[in-house]
C-alpha cells in the first residue's frame, strides 16, 4: 500500500482533527508580493521576497537545516531557484531562492489545468474554430490540432500534458469563455492557493511581459493539481494516441491518428537518461526568457516528494531534469534528518470553510470550524438530550473539518507512476 493510500485512508481522532484544523486555519505569515511585477526578472534574487510558508523561505540563497546523518546538498545544482518538499506533510526540506519571481514557461500549464480541468467532462467534444487558435506565440509548442476538427476534452488534455500543446490550451480556453476569461480565472485560483508570486498573462506559459511565478508557487499548484484524479492520470501518462486530420478519398471520409509521447524526460526517458524511479509527473517547460523549468513528483519507499527547478545556468542537454533528479535523490536521503525550512501552505478555503468553487466545507456547513463545541452546548438548552446532541454535532463538525482539510492537504491515493495509455 502506498503512503498516499495509508494517510488518506487513516481516520483522525477528534483531538487530531482539532489540531489539524487549528494548524491549517492559522493565517500564514506572508509578505504580499507586488501585484504588478517588474518588466523583467532581476539578474539576482531580490533581498526581500515573500515569506509565505515561513520566514526562512523569504531569504535569498540556499536554505537548509541539516540534522545528524543528513546528506549534504548536491554541489552541481545550478538552477536560479529550486525547492524540495514533502508532498504529504507540506514540509519544505530545502530551497534556493524559493520565492524569486521568474518566468515559468509551460510549468504554468499546471495552474491552467488545475483551474480549468474541473469545468468540463472528459467526454465533451469541441469543434475547433480559426479564432480558437489565434494569438498563439511564434514558435509555440503544438500537439497538432486542426481547425474544423472535433476533439474530446480528453484528447485536448492529453495534448496539454504530453506535448505541452499551446494549441490545446487555446482550444480549451475558448471553451472556457476565451483567453482573457481564462487568465482571470487562473489568477483568482492562484490567489486562492496563496500562490502570491504568480502573475498570469497567458494561459499557456508563453513568454509575456510581466508573466512570472516562483518555485514555491509552482510546487503549491502541483500539489493542488495532484488532488484531482484526472490531473494525476494525465500528468503520469507516458504516451497516447491522438486524433489526426480527416481526409477524403473516393467519397469516403476517414480520420487517422498518431502517437504522442510525454516531453517530461524524467517520465519518458531520453537517449542520455532513463526514467526516474518512482516518478509520477508533473510538468516541464522551456522558453527563451524562462530557460528550462520543471516540477516533478516522485514516490519512493513510502515517501512522496515534490521538486521544482527553474532555469539552470548550466545548459547541458536535459540539465533541468538531471538537477531535479539530484535534488529528489537528496530529498529521499535527507527526509527525517533535516529540520524543515518552511511549509507548503494550505489554500485559503481551508481557513474560510469553502472550497475553491465556493461550496461550504463540512465544517462551515455545520456552523464553521471557528464555532467552539462549548457554544453549541449552550445553544442546545439545559436538557440532557440537547447537550448530548450538541456535543455530538460538535464532534461531527470537527471530524468533517479534519477530513476536508486532510484531503486538501495531501494528494489523494492512486498516484500513478509511468502510466501508459493506448
Amino acid at each position: 500500500m502506498s503512503a498516499l493510500k495509508k494517510i488518506v485512508g487513516r481516520r483522525l481522532p477528534v483531538a487530531s482533527a482539532v489540531v489539524l484544523s487549528l494548524s491549517l486555519a492559522a493565517p500564514a505569515t506572508a509578505f504580499a508580493a507586488p501585484k504588478t511585477p517588474a518588466a523583467s526578472p532581476s539578474a539576482t534574487p531580490p533581498a526581500v521576497m515573500s515569506t509565505v510558508g515561513g520566514e526562512q523561505l523569504g531569504r535569498p540563497g540556499t536554505q537548509v537545516n541539516l540534522g545528524g546523518g543528513a546528506p549534504v546538498l548536491p554541489k552541481d545544482v545550478t538552477a536560479r531557484s529550486w525547492i524540495v518538499a514533502d508532498a504529504e506533510s507540506g514540509d519544505v526540506l530545502a530551497a534556493h531562492n524559493a520565492h524569486w519571481r521568474l518566468p515559468p514557461a509551460s510549468t504554468l500549464k499546471m495552474l491552467f489545468a488545475d483551474t480549468v480541468l474541473p469545468k468540463f467532462p472528459a467526454s465533451e467534444t469541441h469543434k475547433v474554430l480559426p479564432s480558437d487558435l489565434a494569438g498563439m506565440g511564434a514558435g509555440s509548442s503544438l500537439v497538432g490540432i486542426k481547425e474544423g476538427e472535433t476533439y474530446t476534452v480528453h484528447d485536448l488534455w492529453l495534448g496539454v500534458f504530453l506535448r505541452s500543446g499551446n494549441d490545446a490550451v487555446h482550444a480549451l480556453s475558448a471553451m472556457n469563455g476565451g483567453v482573457p476569461q481564462t487568465v482571470k480565472d487562473m489568477q483568482a485560483h492562484a490567489e486562492e492557493l496563496q500562490a502570491l508570486d504568480t502573475h498570469v498573462v497567458s494561459p499557456d506559459g508563453y513568454d509575456a511581459q510581466g508573466q512570472v511565478s516562483s518555485a514555491y508557487d509552482l510546487t503549491l499548484v502541483a500539489r493542488s493539481g495532484l488532488q484531482k484524479k484526472d490531473f494525476r492520470d494525465y500528468c503520469s501518462t507516458v504516451r497516447a494516441t491522438f486524433p489526426g486530420e480527416t481526409t477524403q478519398k473516393g467519397g469516403k471520409k476517414s480520420r487517422g491518428s498518431f502517437e504522442i509521447q510525454n516531453t517530461n524526460r524524467l517520465l519518458a526517458g531520453d537517449y542520455d537518461m532513463t526514467p526516474y524511479r518512482g516518478i509520477a509527473g508533473v510538468k516541464n517547460g522551456n522558453t527563451t526568457n524562462a530557460g528550462a523549468t520543471f516540477t516533478g513528483v516522485a514516490e519512493r519507499n513510502g515517501r512522496v516528494l515534490l521538486v521544482t527547478v527553474m532555469n539552470p545556468e548550466k545548459h547541458d542537454h536535459n540539465e533541468v531534469y538531471k538537477e531535479a533528479a539530484r535534488l529528489l535523490d537528496w530529498g529521499f536521503g535527507a527526509a527525517g534528518k533535516v529540520t524543515p525550512v518552511g511549509e507548503l501552505v494550505a489554500p485559503k478555503s481551508a481557513a474560510t470553510g469553502t472550497d475553491p468553487s465556493g461550496t461550504p466545507s463540512p465544517a462551515a456547513a455545520a456552523g464553521g470550524p471557528g464555532k467552539p463545541v462549548a457554544a453549541s452546548v449552550r445553544e442546545g438548552g439545559s436538557s440532557g438530550m440537547g447537550v448530548a446532541l450538541a456535543i455530538t454535532a460538535g464532534v461531527l463538525v470537527l471530524l468533517g473539518a479534519g477530513a476536508f482539510l486532510v484531503n486538501r492537504r495531501w494528494p489523494l491515493p492512486d498516484l500513478v507512476r509511468r502510466r501508459t495509455r493506448p
